[in-house]
């Protein structure tokens, strides 16, 4: 691979690495006491992908260690956002479910970041977002097919 393109492709990763940063953090900061970026973060995972994942398969796709995850679903946990049920499959292992709450939770976080957006659309139209966001999801498809 020649300079210029590792340049520009690690330009193009190192950007989305400081929107990723910055984003995170403007969320978080509206987030109730308490309550984390993973936490929304699981909430999130489990209703765009899919309810009732073991703890495993969870930390799987955040790729972080089980115990890691073992001590964020305990938060969600105690605020009532999910429950820990059995597997039905096996009857040893445990699923992770949303609650009606945890779903309020994540609607209300999406809403509380409204005055984050409305700043960035004053200058960065939707239309220019909506055309970005196929291609963005394109490459995080093509990235998370890949990282194993």
């Amino acid at each position: 691979m020649d300079n210029e393109t590792r340049t520009l492709f690690f330009a193009f990763f190192n950007e989305i690495g400081i929107i990723a940063q910055l984003s995170r953090t403007a969320l978080e900061a509206r987030l109730p006491k308490g309550l984390t970026l993973p936490h929304f973060s699981v909430v999130n995972h489990l209703i765009r992908v899919r309810n009732g994942q073991t703890p495993l398969a969870l930390a799987r796709a955040f790729q972080v260690p089980k115990t890691t995850m073992t001590h964020t679903l305990n938060g969600l946990v105690e605020h009532g956002f999910v429950e820990i049920r059995p597997n039905p499959e096996d009857g040893r292992s445990k699923t992770v479910w949303l609650t009606d709450t945890g779903r309020q939770f994540r609607d209300a976080a999406i809403k509380s970041i409204d005055p984050d957006i409305d700043a960035f659309r004053d200058q960065y139209p939707e239309d220019r977002i909506r055309d970005l966001v196929p291609a963005l999801s394109e490459i995080r498809a093509l990235l998370d097919a890949n990282r194993d």
